[in-house]
């Protein structure tokens, strides 16, 4: 069966002939063609129109005609269902239905740009939809860690945040993630509370102000920056170490941010530290 819709599609253009290439008919075929010409060449070829203004195949109040095809062909893959809603946020901004309607957005615009044909842009289309709906059906509950320490780390957390406070000593979870920081400091680290957040599904706020109250009062950030320079520290005793080596192992991403954060804490650049020691 062929099928017949606007030219320039973006999301409900490329993800209804995914859906009905998928689940529908696998031989349909897809026609853009300028608006003003849809219905025209509709009776033409004899092709269904979809997504334009008063066909069967087009939006519904809130919904979109990715909704409707799905409710049309009795479509009852709780993946699909899962799709629905990213597509319907995508295509009618609404970024609040799910966390994936900003990225699918992004994705979409961002290839419409670059691919000005549409028939090719439908076939990557393809390629991005696949990928969506094997996520949804098989890989909702993954998350994606940056290294085994961040896993450890959420870890850690998940036991904290799974107990429950009866007094003001310092918890386990604190002491464990204070080894674990410090074990972490000899291997050039690189956190992000914000990533780590987002891993954990927990506010970073939360997470800072929890932090904070069993590291000395310092932010997760002042802290691992705390240790940096206690590290570097020891390292500009060895004179084999250039400072940009000791930047660089400490975590810092070049020379010139290390100098700032050690002069900002400790009072003079490391060149003038390292000076000092060897004249003791």
């Amino acid at each position: 069966m062929k099928w017949i819709t606007r030219e320039r599609p973006k999301i409900d253009r490329i993800a209804c002939p995914w859906l009905i290439k998928r689940f529908v008919d696998n031989e349909a075929e897809f026609m853009y063609v300028p608006s003003d010409k849809v219905i025209q060449l509709s009776k033409e070829h004899g092709a269904i129109p979809f997504d334009i203004p008063n066909v069967e195949y087009t939006h519904y109040g809130d919904e979109c005609t990715f909704d409707y095809i799905i409710k049309k062909h009795k479509i009852a893959d709780p993946a699909i269902q899962t799709l629905a809603i990213i597509v319907r946020g995508a295509d009618t901004d609404r970024h609040d239905l799910a966390s994936q309607v900003a990225g699918l957005w992004a994705i979409s615009a961002g290839m419409a740009y670059n691919i000005t044909n549409d028939y090719e842009l439908l076939a990557q289309g393809m390629i991005v939809y696949d990928g969506l709906y094997t996520w949804a059906k098989l890989l909702q509950h993954e998350k994606h860690t940056q290294n085994p320490f961040e896993n450890t780390l959420r870890d850690v957390y998940q036991k904290f945040l799974s107990e429950k406070k009866k007094s003001k000593d310092v918890p386990g979870w604190a002491k464990e993630l204070k080894e674990i920081i410090q074990d972490q400091i000899d291997t050039n680290l690189t956190l992000s509370l914000k990533e780590i957040s987002h891993s954990l599904n927990v506010h970073p706020s939360y997470l800072s102000r929890e932090f904070s109250k069993y590291f000395g009062d310092l932010s997760f950030g002042d802290y691992i920056r705390k240790l940096r320079i206690e590290k570097s520290i020891e390292l500009l005793k060895d004179p084999n170490y250039s400072l940009a080596e000791i930047a660089y192992l400490t975590g810092f991403s070049d020379q010139s941010h290390f100098n700032r954060i050690f002069k900002n804490l400790i009072g003079k650049t490391p060149a003038v530290y390292r000076k000092n020691l060897r004249e003791k």
